[in-house]
């Protein structure tokens, strides 16, 4: 008779399904501790996770150098918009989602000891759209390192210009480069972290502007669509359009960087930038 061997099941069947998380290029299934402590980057394919605001802060900053600006500011409903949900009730599900008010978080923090102003998107709110708040936290982050002296520094993840705002959204793309415009006029360096996804009005706009523009790998980075471009122009696309490699290849982005190398590449880029800059107010005074 032969010998019955027992059956063994998955070790990761064994834990509830909340407990990790399937890559969506290489379909390995990584424990969430385990994606955590690598930056959500695929340990067996370097897919790019998207990652929430308040992780890319703790990521690129200097432990407790965080200090948040405007965190009051909410979205109104100008134009009464209703889709299958009000656009109120689409905010506020949103907001308990991710625990933030709107889809973007500015403030001043510290890069291995340089003062700096930063604004970081959350795709995770409605898509990172950008309405009337997220232009205005941008326009005030310009202005908030024009008025002291320091670095800007934007990290993008966004799906565009916000729908249920309407031009009032629009208006934000003129508004965000105006104040980067004068922040350039100072001469005040601005570097853009574009990450998966940064199309539409938000890429139309402040974040192709940086003096010095990065992207995470494969980075879904564009305008329109590319079944929209496509059928525009009546052709088919080249492989991998619209991705952060094919823009570095053709001169839109100027560096591709690992997560994990991001924060030291930031500060090797600021410090480039302006080799001789005090660093703002507070830093000047030691």
């Amino acid at each position: 008779m032969p010998m019955k061997f027992p059956s063994f099941r998955s070790r990761r069947e064994d834990y509830p399904e909340k407990m990790w998380t399937r890559c969506p290029s290489c379909e390995e299934q990584l424990f969430n501790k385990q994606l955590e402590k690598a930056m959500n980057v695929c340990p067996s394919c370097g897919h790019h996770f998207r990652l929430s605001a308040t992780m890319r802060l703790s990521q690129l900053l200097d432990d407790g150098s965080f200090v948040e600006r405007d965190p009051g500011l909410v979205s109104v409903d100008p134009l009464g918009f209703v889709d299958q949900k009000p656009y109120p009730d689409r905010v506020a599900a949103a907001q308990l989602a991710t625990g933030l008010r709107d889809a973007a978080v500015w403030g001043t923090g510290r890069i291995e000891g340089m003062r700096i102003a930063i604004l970081v998107m959350d795709f995770g709110f409605m898509g990172g759209s950008m309405g009337a708040v997220v232009g205005e936290k941008v326009a005030r982050a310009a202005e908030g390192a024009l008025e002291e002296g320091i670095p800007l520094v934007i990290v993008s993840a966004s799906g565009g210009a916000r729908m249920q705002e309407g031009t009032l959204a629009l208006m934000q793309l003129v508004k965000t480069m105006a104040a980067l415009e004068r922040l350039r006029a100072a001469r005040v360096p601005y570097v853009s972290v574009m990450s998966d996804p940064t199309t539409g009005g938000v890429f139309a706009s402040y974040a192709a502007m940086g003096d010095v523009n990065l992207a995470e790998p494969n980075a879904l980075i564009g305008f329109a669509g590319a079944r929209v471009g496509a059928g525009t122009i009546g052709q088919e696309l080249p492989p991998g359009f619209q991705r952060s490699e094919f823009l570095y290849r053709h001169g839109f982005v100027d560096r591709i960087v690992q997560r994990a190398d991001l924060r030291q590449e930031l500060a090797q880029v600021l410090r480039f930038l302006a080799p001789t800059q005090p660093w703002g107010k507070e830093a000047a005074r030691g």
